[in-house]
């Protein structure tokens, strides 16, 4: 997702909560030792101004992916030592990237204002191999390998339409194989529930999650979202049946019963959020916004708190975290400060 305006960003009402939030949270994070500790910091130049979307993990290949949305390019990074490799040129507005790992291939979801596609790109060589129409504005994507499916979310291509689409692509053959209508004209982060084939997503513009059976293709659920909206990160916790999000007006981490779809907590978190990830191994969430990482310990399904905001750099909300490796990445963005330093930041998550 885009980064807020000057304006937007600079709101009295976003200053005055943000601050107080974050004055608390460095207070906290200076009494204990930080869940997250800082690798190394990487420069990036040649990027000044530019926004950045969502990685990718290639995990036995060692790479990182990275969506560079206003430079048109996805950039490959070694995944250990975060060293840029190189730039993949070709894409319009590239936001999601998924890697297959069988065909040593990826996806890159290429969308904006009248356009869609995903574009196929060969693992080896780097060459776009193949490009697939979708509707305008395809953005957010994710993988189920167990069915080879590749589920992208996209406007509708009805003009005025109260509805958007989940575009499902057999990435066997690269085809277009069926859609699911979603209520709304926006929806954001998604997660797929593997052990009953249930897909948990952000509808953004109803401000609810949306629970889809992907089985019958239909939307089986929808839960409100309480005192707060425009949530763009969502992640998953299957084994204790819980889901997360992150809402920027005003920025929440909020969960949910997967059960029941009853609220179990709600809790402020870092503004300009646009990633959440779920730590099975610390029982933490991982929240990347602007300037600082909110970090939530999960002491049981039901209770969570707050434990640090770990310090990252401006609209540091691009964020992965890779579990093999035990480690976050997160990118700064510059596009609403263009002489803004940008990084690429690589932390180790510790008990």
């Amino acid at each position: 997702m885009k980064n807020l305006s000057r304006r937007e960003f600079g709101t009295k009402a976003f200053i005055g909560a943000g601050f107080a939030f974050l004055g608390a949270a460095f207070r906290l994070v200076a009494q204990a030792k930080p869940p997250l500790r800082l690798i190394r910091s990487l420069p990036m130049p040649g990027f000044e101004g530019c926004d950045f979307d969502h990685f990718e993990s290639d995990v036995k290949g060692n790479r990182l992916f990275l969506a560079a949305e206003d430079h048109k390019t996805v950039e490959v990074f070694n995944l250990r030592t975060g060293e840029h490799l190189r730039s993949i040129s070709g894409f319009e507005q590239p936001h999601a990237i998924v890697y297959l790992p069988e065909s040593n291939q990826l996806i890159v979801t290429v969308g904006g204002a009248g356009f869609g596609m995903c574009k196929l790109v060969n693992g080896n060589t780097y060459e776009i191999i193949d490009t697939m129409k979708l509707p305008p504005g395809a953005d957010n994507a994710v993988f189920d390998p167990s069915t080879q499916y590749c589920y992208v979310e996209s406007r509708s291509s009805e003009l005025g339409a109260d509805h958007n689409l989940l575009n499902i692509i057999d990435t066997r053959t690269f085809k277009l194989i069926g859609e699911i209508t979603l209520p709304g004209k926006v929806a954001q982060a998604m997660e797929i529930r593997h052990s009953d084939k249930k897909l948990f997503i952000n509808l953004a513009t109803t401000n609810e999650v949306g629970v889809v059976d992907l089985q019958t293709r239909q939307v089986v659920a929808r839960w409100p979202v309480p005192e707060a909206s425009v949530q763009d990160a969502l992640a998953l916790d299957e084994t204790n049946h819980r889901v997360f999000v992150a809402c920027r007006k005003p920025p929440r981490f909020i969960a949910f019963n997967t059960d029941t779809g009853s609220v179990v907590a709600n809790l402020p978190c870092v503004g300009v959020n646009d990633d959440m990830f779920y730590d099975a191994v610390h029982k933490r969430i991982y929240v990347t916004g602007d300037r600082t990482t909110s970090v939530f310990q999960q002491q049981d399904p039901d209770h969570y708190e707050h434990i640090a905001e770990v310090p990252t750099g401006f609209q540091g909300k691009t964020g992965l975290f890779v579990p093999e490796l035990n480690r976050l990445y997160v990118e700064l963005s510059g596009a609403a400060k263009p002489d803004e330093k940008l990084a690429l930041m690589i932390f180790e998550a510790r008990h």
